[in-house]
């Protein structure tokens, strides 16, 4: 039975930000007629559309252009402080639903949405259901921005109060001065810690790890020690200048225990800091650095495991602020991630192919859910065209049928549709009924069953859906394949897959540098990651009028190496999600045909083969990305 029909103007208002069509519709017809449903494609319009129409409750997407839902439930709660934010969304990690009650929102309705229950679910946040956030120490991001809110207004008020008193103008400007070389000290700790971040051979990270330190922070030693198998020594691998490179030919190293710094750190998985060495009975004096005044040990920590400790020293008494620890300990984590991630590449590289390609159907086993999901949305047009084109046959079958139980004359047609019609009713197809039913109809509603351009567009759904499938396959099988690695000739490669790919004659552009030794590698493999990025490049300047492409090859810096650019003069890459395009996934391409697997493929292809790769871009100044691969096995 139908449900009456309420006046709207008495219907509570549910306002869902949302970039996805598909979902918005289905939002609102499980909604309408129980609410008002406002929508909003972008969260910014969603921002306005809530400030002007004050709704009752909000729905918002996690994953949206511009900000994420978080984002826009934390500004929403200050538009809105007395009205329930819910987040809607298909992030299956295991903290989602915590970091969304973080933000503001008061539940969590994951995709994808049931829709038997979905109109009780909202009620029920709309008439008073809160869940609960458990561990509260995750607000420690909420906690740094009120500090700087508050240092800010700090600020401002000095400033106002500095026409009347010179002292507090001073006070001001000490405090301008200390939040800019706070900014300048999280600033540089936040570009050497993205930097190593991307190294993943272990030697080069420590290397690269010590001498950044000591110019960034203008420091005079810094040191890195790896704790052994044993468990009883910390071992340096890693030292700057002419002292470093004299510890490392000793094999300098220093029991785990309370006897000096490092061993402190490392046990106690705590920073050690002494500010006079004279002082302190716990450091080591060390005669290769005599000069020390200062020095911090901070620990390497990932997952509560001590990996081994970073030292860092001045020759200044006290040389070390609140500001300074905080910026060293941030990059010390960061080092340590990047420490643990270089030694499981190291340990993946010793093991056998065999082990190597098990370790990547495990990650991708990791990201099952991601891919069911991927997938799924891909394979859902699927189902309903083939029942379409299903119709459509037995519609024309019967059609077929009726035209020659009328007598109709076929001439040699007849044989063929004598045969066709036998096999459909074998195939279990009742065309008489069928045919009778359509006698009944209107000969518009006849005219309607059938069309042409109707079954080709459910015909192109398919293929389009399935070539997609295919493609997210490869992707995800292709660096997994036994590898056949091998000398292979980087000029006939590039020049056969450019060739292959049928690209406007003249937009790509080879420049091999004479002399060029050969690469060691799986050519297969290393095709597809060129292929990936030649093609990516191509789309990235659709619309431009002089589209330009340009892969180059050259002798690299690290011996026994060849780097590789494959550059473009597009629009570029934003900072905000350089790092991202490598993550499975995820795609700026929206439904244009892109996966998200890719440059991740590409990054397990390179890696497996001994190289690396990372970008290089600035917005309106095109992208470039290199590869770097070895000459000898």
């Amino acid at each position: 039975m139908s449900q009456p029909l309420s006046d709207p103007r008495s219907l509570p208002r549910v306002l869902y930000i949302e970039d996805n069509d598909s979902a918005r519709l289905l939002v609102r017809r499980l909604l309408e007629g129980r609410y008002v449903v406002l929508e909003a494609a972008d969260p910014l319009d969603g921002l306005q559309l809530a400030e002007e129409t004050h709704p009752h409750i909000v729905l918002l997407d996690h994953n949206l252009p511009h900000m994420t839902g978080r984002e826009a439930a934390t500004r929403l709660s200050k538009i809105l402080p007395n009205v329930p934010l819910v987040i809607v969304s298909a992030d299956t990690s295991g903290n989602a639903r915590e970091r969304a009650l973080a933000a503001g929102a008061v539940g969590f309705i994951p995709k994808p949405i049931e829709v038997d229950t979905f109109r009780e679910q909202v009620d029920a946040y709309l008439h008073g259901r809160r869940e609960k956030l458990e561990q509260a120490d995750r607000h420690h991001e909420a906690y740094q921005q009120e500090l700087v809110e508050r240092l800010e207004n700090n600020v401002r008020q000095l400033s106002h109060a500095a026409e009347r008193n010179k002292y507090l103008l001073q006070q001001n400007e000490r405090m301008l001065s200390m939040l800019e070389r706070r900014h300048k000290l999280l600033e540089m700790a936040a570009r050497v810690g993205q930097a190593v971040t991307s190294i993943l051979d272990l030697d080069e990270l420590l290397e690269y790890t010590v001498n950044v330190v000591c110019k960034e922070f203008e420091l005079y030693y810094s040191g890195v020690f790896l704790v052994a198998e044993d468990n009883h020594w910390a071992v340096l691998r890693a030292g700057y200048g002419e002292a470093g490179r004299a510890m490392l030919e000793e094999q300098f190293r220093l029991p785990v225990d309370d006897k000096s710094m490092i061993g402190q750190a490392i046990r106690l998985q705590q920073a050690q800091i002494a500010l006079d060495v004279e002082g302190e009975i716990s450091h080591f004096k060390n005669p290769h650095l005599p000069a020390t005044r200062s020095e911090m040990a901070l620990p390497l920590i990932v997952k509560s495991l001590s990996l081994g400790a970073l030292t860092v020293q001045s020759e200044r008494l006290k040389a070390f602020t609140e500001e300074d620890i905080t910026s060293l300990q941030t990059m010390a984590d960061q080092v340590a991630v990047a420490i643990n991630n270089a030694q499981l590449l190291a340990k993946l590289e010793a093991a056998t192919a065999e082990l190597v390609r098990t370790k990547t159907y495990e990650a991708i086993a990791t990201a099952t859910g991601e891919a069911i999901h991927w997938v799924g949305n891909k394979a859902a047009p699927i189902t309903g065209s083939v029942r379409r084109v299903r119709e459509d046959l037995s519609t024309l079958l019967a059609v077929l049928w009726r035209l020659r139980a009328s007598g109709a004359e076929l001439g040699p047609l007849d044989g063929i549709i004598h045969s066709l019609l036998q096999e459909a009713a074998e195939g279990g197809l009742e065309l008489e009924k069928l045919a009778g039913e359509m006698s009944a109809y209107s000969p518009k509603r006849l005219a309607a069953l059938l069309s042409v351009e109707s079954l080709l567009e459910d015909l192109k759904i398919i293929e389009h859906s399935a070539v997609t499938i295919l493609k997210i396959k490869e992707d995800l099988i292709g660096p997994a394949r036994q590898m056949k690695p091998g000398s292979v000739s980087l000029f006939e490669m590039l020049e056969t897959m450019i060739s292959d790919m049928g690209l406007p004659r003249g937009v790509v552009s080879l420049d091999l540098a004479e002399n060029l030794p050969n690469v060691y590698c799986d050519a297969r493999q290393v095709e597809q990651v060129f292929n990936n990025l030649v093609k990516n490049a191509w789309e990235a300047l659709e619309g431009r009028p002089e589209s330009r492409i340009t892969v180059r090859a050259r002798l690299d810096k690290k011996p026994d190496h060849v780097l590789v650019a494959v550059s473009d003069n597009g629009p570029g890459i934003p900072p905000e999600i350089q790092e991202r395009i490598w993550v499975s996934f995820f795609t700026t391409k929206g439904d244009h045909g892109g996966t998200g697997l890719g440059l991740s493929a590409c990054t397990q292809i390179v890696t497996q083969n001994r190289g690396k790769i990372w970008l290089e871009s600035e917005i309106g100044k095109g992208a470039t990305f290199f590869v770097r691969l070895p000459t000898k096995p």
